[in-house]
């Protein structure tokens, strides 16, 4: 049963698109709104300018591995996780021995770190189901509340929706209110980055994107770990301690950002972070 049962193979893929349908339950039944008009509201069009909708997933497809990162760097500079960058024993003990004679391990970790932006828009799939939902409808809905509280309660209901699967064991393998707990403040942190990738591009395909390249990225930690110390991903996992701690650095710089493209100069805006 749970994680572990053959359903959760379709499942948890299945219910990656919940809110999709849900966003189109709203748009299209309980809002009326026409086709055309509605996947223009949810962000999934236009495709265009072509060049700021390239830049901004681009970005996203490298600024949610970063992230993931981060979090690791954080986590090891305070001690939280013991990383092996010269063995890589945590990575080399989950192989087979034939995969481990196959190539130098230094080669292995390289090929899944190379692969991370070429996973990130098959992954892209599944995190379109999501990211309809919340960037696509609720962060434009809770917009009129300000950027800032629309990002970071997008950022908690995302965070509780994946509450269910919590508590079956996902991502901390602590099924208990505290698991929880460590999933909506990790959502919350990383939202902020997905949050902000479709403010600035006005589109939900970077959030969609850069959504893919953080999945693709998640086990990263596994990589760069001792086999001596397995890492507590409540701690230095992608949605751990350590990253909430680079997403509050990340808050400030766009803080900061903000204030400076709220100046005027000789009767003109000062650009700020991510205007082109």
């Amino acid at each position: 049963m749970g994680l572990a049962s053959v359903h959760a193979l379709w499942v948890l893929p299945t219910m990656m698109f919940t809110p999709c349908a849900a966003a189109a339950i709203v748009v299209l039944l309980q809002q009326r709104v026409p086709v055309r008009q509605a996947v223009r509201q949810l962000g999934i069009v236009p495709l265009r300018p072509v060049g700021k909708l390239l830049r901004f997933s681009l970005g996203g497809i490298v600024l949610l591995p970063l992230v993931v990162i981060a979090g690791i760097a954080v986590a090891a500079l305070l001690h939280l996780v013991r990383l092996d960058l010269e063995t890589f024993s945590g990575f080399a003990a989950m192989l087979p021995e034939e995969a481990r004679d196959l190539l130098p391990i230094g080669v292995l970790v390289l090929v899944q770190v190379i692969s991370i932006p070429i996973a990130a828009p098959l992954n892209g799939v599944l995190a379109f189901g999501e990211e309809v939902g919340w960037r696509g409808l609720l962060l434009p809905a809770l917009r009129p509340l300000g950027d800032w509280p629309a990002v970071l309660i997008t950022g908690v209901v995302w965070g509780v929706w994946h509450a269910p699967i919590v508590l079956l064991g996902y991502n901390f393998d602590r099924p208990d209110l505290w698991g929880v707990f460590l999933m909506i403040v990790g959502a919350t942190a990383v939202g902020t980055f997905i949050g902000w990738l479709r403010i600035w591009s006005g589109s939900v395909w970077p959030a969609v994107l850069g959504h893919g390249a953080f999945n693709a990225a998640g086990g990263l930690v596994l990589l760069f770990s001792s086999a001596k110390y397995p890492p507590d991903l409540a701690l230095a996992g992608p949605v751990g301690v350590g990253t909430w701690i680079a997403a509050a650095v990340f808050a400030t710089i766009v803080i900061v950002c903000s204030r400076r493209s709220t100046r005027r100069s000789d009767g003109d805006p000062v650009r700020g972070c991510g205007e082109g």
